[in-house]
């Protein structure tokens, strides 16, 4: 029997428990606070345990769980999953929200810069959806999934091809599981954030390029200047997960960027729906 999900202003996230990756920092650590002043009942990670803290710190009695670990290694996400379902049987809301990013031509990127891409930005958030998503499906609850891609998955940047190697695989799983997903009342939503202002814009690595030259300088602070907010972002993906929007922006040039792409998208999503339920019917009961 298909679930019928909840929509409009009756689904917020009081009383969810909900799972942030990339807590401990950014949008993560935005969206786990905002996510707390909603009443979400939380459950934290990130790779670097002192950011982690600060962010548990700041969000209080609201955190039921949280752990220090990196969502690349497969047997640490397992192995939080055991923890996380030792307490309750299954989450309501999942947020891949950690990630990475590196720059360059392909004359200049090594192999590393590919493989952590892919390893960090596409595999992490596979392996919690392994962990988490089946027990959301058998619960019967319905639910959301938050996936952190990026413009970079829309749109063919320069130099950002191991970048996108990786959005653009979280995007196409993101754009299957939601119609997948739907007969279970779980909404998928896929963030597509342009510039923010995070530490990976100072970390950030560009193959090839010196950081200090000025002209680099220079594109970085156009960059800081039309970039916004990670609270801006998270107050976005609260909205899209309440509305149960598909794609979630957080900037108007990113969204008008992709719209030439979207013109013809309701034929083209209708067609989609209709073929996987057509697939879900070879289904054992």
């Amino acid at each position: 029997m298909a679930i019928s999900i909840q929509r409009g202003k009756n689904w917020d996230l009081r009383g969810k428990k909900t799972l942030i990756t990339g807590a401990g920092s950014g949008i993560g650590r935005a969206t786990a606070l905002a996510a707390a002043r909603a009443g979400a009942e939380l459950y934290l990670t990130d790779i670097n345990e002192t950011g982690l803290k600060e962010t548990v710190d700041a969000a209080g009695s609201s955190v039921a769980l949280s752990s220090a670990f990196d969502v690349s290694d497969f047997e640490a996400v397992c192995a939080f999953a055991s923890d996380v379902h030792g307490g309750v049987d299954s989450l309501d809301v999942v947020m891949n929200i950690a990630g990475i990013s590196a720059w360059g031509t392909i004359e200049n990127l090594q192999h590393r810069h590919w493989k952590s891409m892919i390893d960090v930005n596409l595999m992490g958030p596979i392996h919690v959806m392994e962990n988490f998503v089946p027990p959301m499906v058998r619960a019967g609850r319905g639910g959301r999934i938050v996936n952190v891609s990026s413009a970079a998955g829309l749109i063919p940047l320069p130099w950002h091809a191991a970048y996108s190697a990786s959005k653009y695989g979280l995007r196409g799983a993101s754009e299957v599981l939601r119609y997948d997903l739907k007969r279970h009342g779980i909404g998928v939503s896929l963030v597509v954030p342009g510039g923010v202002k995070t530490g990976l814009v100072n970390t950030l690595e560009i193959a090839g390029v010196d950081r200090d030259d000025p002209r680099v300088q220079k594109l970085q602070h156009r960059f800081e200047e039309r970039a916004v907010e990670p609270e801006t972002v998270a107050d976005a993906i609260l909205v899209g997960i309440q509305k149960n929007h598909y794609l979630v922006y957080s900037s108007n040039d990113i969204r008008f960027g992709y719209w030439m792409a979207r013109k013809f998208a309701p034929p083209y999503e209708f067609v989609l729906q209709k073929a996987n339920d057509q697939f879900s019917r070879l289904l054992k009961k």
